[in-house]
């Protein structure tokens, strides 16, 4: 009994992992796509800002820090339902549930993590673009 109990709680384990991780490439190319759609927006933007003297390093910090911002963003709001979710269940259900803090926070931080990987081919796109042709974009 206890080794089928083992099994099956092994089998759930390896299912969340793979939704996790289906999930948080989905967010990851989702977070990529906004960027990509954002430096398409913004090029005249970063024209400017090349053409008065910020280097490919600004640009690139610049659109990595909003890449990590939104995936951090994403990750708090992600860790405020379950801990919602995981109250509400406990107080529904009488089930006993424990949130660790350092999962949270690592979990977190994994979001943020997720986002700035994702985030760096736009962030190099952008910071690659030529100043005088993202001058003249319309």
């Amino acid at each position: 009994m206890a080794r089928a109990s083992q099994e099956a709680s092994r089998v759930m384990t390896n299912l969340l992992f793979s939704v996790a991780s289906i999930s948080l490439l989905v967010g990851g190319i989702g977070i990529m796509n906004i960027l990509l759609v954002s430096v398409t927006e913004r090029t005249r933007e970063i024209g400017i800002r090349m053409a008065v003297g910020a280097k490919g390093r600004h640009i690139l910090l610049q659109f990595l820090v909003e890449a990590t911002a939104l995936a951090l963003a994403g990750g708090l709001a992600g860790a405020a339902l379950g801990i919602g979710a995981a109250r509400l269940l406990s107080a529904l259900a009488g089930w006993p549930t424990l949130i660790a803090p350092a999962t949270v926070l690592g979990s977190v931080l994994f979001a943020g993590a997720v986002g700035t990987f994702f985030g760096f081919y736009p962030a190099r796109r952008a910071a690659g673009l030529d100043p005088i042709t993202a001058l003249r974009w319309e």
